[in-house]
């Protein structure tokens, strides 16, 4: 028996009462979910990096030797300085996977190509936590994946070091304390803490612009390189970014284009503004209900961390990237399966910063 007419029938007609010259169709089309934009790929480096051959191995990174520099005046005796070989380590010990099965007669008999789709779909989860997992990394966040990956995860304070310590003045996140920014950086007695290990206060006290404008100036203090400087925002903060000062963003946007610059996508927001790539993320870390939440006094419930660096900062190394498809042995199915096997590591910790924030405008 087929449905009831979808189409509204006069009372008392009778003819082809049954609804079956009216067939249910399926659509070949179907509807794929909006995908948020990776911007991983594009802040970290691995040149750093050769093959690491299994599960729990590390690379052993050489750090720089400082060189002492003594004034010298005629008849000083000279004494040559001890280099320090000093290294630190990237440990590749993060791992995701998926796997899903197909039965032959679902894909004999199906109106779409399920296989395909969930494939295309596998991958972009793939790609997406491991967007996450770098955002709260380099931020000095930890992320905590929903149970059964359905839904939205929760984001807390990092007190994990990975691998070893690149600087040895950075805490246990990898992280220098002078370069997590929150309320009380900005406004005198602002928030209700005094540090980052105890908690953060989004500040709301500044605009966009100056808050690009203390990043510079704490990058240059710490001597990093100009070139190769990027920022990851979050939709709120572009809002107002674009609110702030729209002739000032729109000249920046047509002086690249004008230029051959590189073409703006829906990651890349914009290639130079205040010296930075600017790149719009969904991935970065938010504490309760984010940085939309108005809160007058700056809050250490609620806000949104905004987190810049340089492109020699930050370092990642895939190990494994693969999918397989094999034979269900239990079944008439296929399984396809998948794993990103990688390591990161923070390299340069005094060119990585961040802030918490609140918009305060809901």
């Amino acid at each position: 028996m087929s449905a009831p007419y979808t189409f509204p029938v006069a009372a008392n007609y009778g003819n082809l009462p049954n609804g079956v010259f009216s067939p249910t169709l399926f659509s070949k089309k179907a509807q794929m979910a909006f995908r948020k934009t990776a911007v991983a790929q594009d802040i970290v480096n691995s040149e750093y990096f050769g093959e690491i051959a299994n599960f729990g191995d590390s690379v052993r990174i050489l750090k720089e030797p400082e060189i002492i520099v003594n004034p010298y005046r005629r008849g000083t005796l000279i004494t040559p300085q001890d280099l320090a070989d000093v290294d630190f380590i990237l440990t590749v010990d993060q791992a995701n996977y998926f796997a899903f099965k197909l039965d032959d007669i679902e894909i004999q008999q199906a109106h779409v190509n399920w296989m395909d789709m969930a494939t295309n779909r596998a991958a972009y989860r793939m790609a997406d936590q491991f967007d996450i997992n770098i955002l709260a990394y380099a931020s000095g966040y930890a992320y905590t994946a929903p149970v059964g990956g359905v839904g939205t995860g929760t984001w807390a304070l990092s007190t994990t070091t990975s691998g070893t310590l690149a600087n040895t003045s950075a805490g246990t996140n990898e992280l220098l304390s002078a370069n997590q920014l929150f309320r009380a950086n900005f406004v005198s007695g602002g928030g209700a803490t005094t540090s980052v290990a105890t908690g953060v206060a989004g500040t709301y006290d500044i605009t966009p612009l100056q808050m690009l404008n203390r990043f510079n100036r704490i990058l240059d203090t710490n001597n990093v390189d100009a070139d190769g400087r990027w920022v990851v925002v979050d939709p709120v903060f572009k809002e107002l970014l674009m609110d702030e000062n729209s002739k000032l963003v729109n000249n920046d946007y047509m002086a690249n284009q004008n230029a051959g610059g590189q073409l703006l996508t829906n990651r890349l927001v914009h290639t130079n503004l205040r010296g930075f790539r600017v790149y719009e993320s969904n991935n970065l870390p938010r504490i309760g209900t984010g940085p939309g939440t108005a809160a007058t006094a700056g809050s250490t419930s609620n806000y949104g961390i905004i987190v810049a660096g340089q492109d020699s900062a930050l370092a990642a190394a895939q190990q494994i990237d693969k999918t397989e498809k094999y034979r269900d042995p239990n079944s008439f199915a296929d399984i396809v399966r998948g794993m990103n096997l990688y390591g990161r590591k923070i390299l340069r910790p005094e060119a990585l910063v961040s802030c918490a924030w609140n918009s305060n405008v809901g």
